[in-house]
């Protein structure tokens, strides 16, 4: 693994440093999204590796520059090579997929959690459920909207000493002290196999230039903005998909600026 120092960028700054680093991000992920992952992280300029094999995936997690792991699709082999992962030190994203609903992942997302996520990347419904206040979604499917789970993603950051992002038609970041809104972005995202699991990833790969609050408004302002792009160029999945992995290549800081990302410290969060 690089030795780093955090930072704390502007969106477009962690652009450039991402850029300028290719880090290397190892993806523990959703066996239906590995593809679109792995071009999504090319697109935006790091290095993607799907090593996920216990024996190995913790061997690779000691070199990489961050870890995702998501629940998508968690085999037994799977979630093994996530256990060894998430032990060595590397800053890692849990995407907690339909979490609540299946009490096989639902048990592992506790388990995991242990182990000190930087971030927690869900959508309202999972975050809820991974704070022990709802049974989930329906599925993959969030029943309810970043602004219902607030409170249970400051709790959330509070407990773990990292940051949550909450996903939803205004993307919610807070690391329990502050909160971020990242606005924008299109609904043609949520209709492409991946588009939340990329965000995970993506967000790993921001964890190698800047602290985890940064990296995660980072993250969720660029797929805000890459997907508006694509959604100018395409209006049905199939070709937005593609139109995505173009935007990610071409986005700019100039992309990243503006009003889209809104940040407010919290009066009396640490109590």
């Amino acid at each position: 693994m690089s030795v780093r120092t955090p930072v704390h960028p502007s969106p477009g700054a962690a652009l450039d440093a991402l850029r300028a680093a290719h880090p290397l991000v190892q993806c523990i992920t959703n066996a239906v999204v590995t593809g679109f992952t792995a071009n999504a992280l090319l697109a935006l300029g790091a290095s993607p590796a799907m090593c996920d094999l216990p024996g190995e995936a913790g061997m690779f997690a000691r070199v990489a520059d961050g870890l995702l792991v998501n629940l998508g699709s968690p085999r037994a082999e799977q979630r093994d090579g996530a256990r060894e992962a998430v032990t060595v030190g590397t800053p890692w994203v849990l995407d907690p997929v339909a979490v609540g609903s299946l009490p096989v992942r639902t048990a592992l997302a506790h388990e995991l959690l242990e182990h000190s996520p930087a971030v927690i990347r869900g959508n309202a419904s999972e975050i809820l459920a991974l704070a022990g206040r709802s049974a989930g979604g329906r599925g993959v499917d969030a029943l309810d909207r970043p602004e219902d789970a607030a409170n249970a993603a400051r709790d959330l950051a509070r407990r773990t000493g990292g940051t949550v992002a909450v996903s939803g038609e205004v993307d919610l970041v807070t690391d329990g002290e502050r909160d971020a809104w990242i606005h924008g972005g299109d609904a043609l995202l949520t209709r492409v196999t991946g588009g939340g699991c990329t965000l995970g990833a993506t967000t790993a790969a921001f964890l190698a230039v800047a602290a985890p609050f940064e990296a995660a408004v980072a993250a969720c302002a660029v797929h805000a903005a890459a997907s508006e792009r694509a959604a100018s160029h395409s209006r049905r999945p199939g070709s937005f998909a593609v139109a995505f992995l173009d935007a990610l290549d071409a986005l700019t800081p100039d992309d990243l600026a503006g009003d889209r990302v809104r940040i407010a410290g919290l009066i009396g969060a640490a109590s």
